[in-house]
């Protein structure tokens, strides 16, 4: 089963997110599809397994965050990952911390996933939360103007208190289920 650890912004925050995503071009109907998330779908990914046959070591894994400390956030900015037909479109969380408290995050589920020998992204996690998958529909003009707006934005503060373990399955929208949870200290 495919696997990720994720957090969620709590409903106020996406809500109050949600007025400046409903600004973006990314978010003007189309003919085709940009793909924009939901915003209950909207989520950090702390650590992505990917394939995992044991599901009990990820748990496991996940049940070693609880010692971590609950770092506050913010939403804000704006930038795209990827390249070409596989462009996201996400925002950012910050810390007021400098990001160490994610980064602490971020390092122990890492450590926690290779002490079981599970499968993870080695990349340099980038913390974010992607808004639309806009493939090659979006011209750049729109592009810009949506990056604008994320660059002024800014969240109230929210504390990533609970680490998610999610299943997903594929699909034109993802699909996704709790497996677990745990809570940050």
């Amino acid at each position: 089963m495919r696997l990720f650890m994720a957090a969620y912004p709590p409903i106020e925050i996406r809500e109050h997110f949600q007025a400046v995503v409903d600004r973006l071009a990314v978010a003007r109907p189309r003919e085709r599809s940009v793909r924009l998330a939901p915003p209950e779908r909207w989520h950090l990914t702390v650590a992505f397994l990917g394939e995992v046959e044991d599901e009990n070591a990820a748990v496991d894994a996940l049940g070693e965050l609880a010692e971590v400390p609950a770092p506050a956030v913010h939403i804000t900015g704006g930038r795209t990952l990827g390249r070409g037909r596989f462009r996201h479109l996400v925002t950012g969380i910050e810390t007021d911390d400098g990001g160490a408290g994610l980064k602490r995050l971020g390092e122990q589920a890492r450590k926690a996933l290779k002490r079981r020998r599970l499968p993870y992204d080695r990349r340099d996690w980038q913390p974010h939360v992607t808004i639309a998958r806009p493939s090659d529909i979006l011209s750049a003009e729109e592009l810009a103007h949506d990056l604008r707006l994320l660059a002024e934005y800014r969240s109230p503060q929210w504390r990533l208190q609970e680490v998610h373990l999610m299943r997903s399955r594929l699909g034109p929208q993802p699909e996704y289920d709790v497996l677990a949870a745990v809570q940050l200290r």
